[in-house]
């Protein structure tokens, strides 16, 4: 069985630490810092053996330097140049092997170009999504077009719904009271408002999420019902689904 840690880091990252059958060797996902890894993987006597990249922005990536140094970690992610220490460039279609779990890698661009997520099917199934979908919210498009990300997000609602949706921020209450504005008619987005808000009370994560969870609570991913449609002609288009999920982006962006 595969857990999956939060080690969280900067002022509202995550970063994803994998471990298989309590065994030492260990996978982190999007190292933003170094420093929080390395005192986690020192109190719990673990080895660093592999490191999954999604993009290369710099609080997804700023650890990688400092950990391959200290832990010598074979590096996989997309291929950009701007991303130094990579050991294998993967992308749409590769599959990957960590801890004897085999990832598909599925390319999601739209928040950056080069933007890749990793799925695992099994029990559980579980997805690294880096900056492209997050709980009831999805990435700002600092590189792709509003196409892309919609399609992006599109392949990722085609995953099983018992998925777990393991994103890289603690975005889940700003994006949920927006999903009241966008979404107003959903008591589902209303009762996780709650849960999030309780959540958060205590300082625990509001992650993972699941794919199912998110086809309900989702305005990006809810385009094509009245409420959402009828919320985003407030503020902009919304002739069709892809119009729609671009007035929410924007609108989203100033809200």
């Amino acid at each position: 069985m595969m857990s999956v840690t939060p080690i969280p880091a900067l002022s509202d990252n995550y970063i994803w630490l994998l471990r298989q059958d309590n065994s030492p060797s260990v996978c982190v996902v999007d190292p933003g810092e170094a420093a929080p890894v390395i005192e986690f993987l020192e109190r719990e006597s673990l080895n660093l053996e592999s490191i999954l990249i999604t993009h290369h922005h710099h609080d997804h990536t700023g650890g990688l330097a400092e950990l391959i140094k200290r832990y010598s970690p074979y590096v996989i992610g997309p291929d950009n140049s701007a991303i130094n220490g990579i050991n294998e460039t993967v992308g749409d279609g590769d599959q990957i092997r960590i801890m004897g779990r085999l990832f598909d890698v599925i390319a999601t661009p739209g928040h950056t170009l080069d933007h890749i997520s990793y799925f695992t099917a099994g029990i559980p199934a579980l997805l690294f999504c880096g900056d492209t979908l997050f709980c009831a919210g999805c990435g700002r498009l600092f590189e792709g077009t509003p196409e892309q990300m919609y399609s992006s997000l599109h392949k990722l609602t085609e995953l099983p719904e018992d998925t777990l949706v393991f994103a890289a921020h603690e975005y889940t209450q700003a994006n949920l009271a927006f999903a009241r504005a966008a979404d107003p008619e959903n008591e589902h987005v209303k009762h996780a408002l709650q849960e999030c808000e309780k959540a958060r009370a205590l300082d625990r994560p509001t992650l993972p999420s699941t794919i199912g969870r998110e086809l309900r609570i989702n305005p990006y991913l809810r385009v094509g019902t009245d409420s959402v449609r009828q919320a985003a002609g407030t503020q902009g288009a919304n002739d069709n689904d892809l119009a729609t999920f671009s007035t929410l982006r924007e609108w989203k962006n100033r809200f």
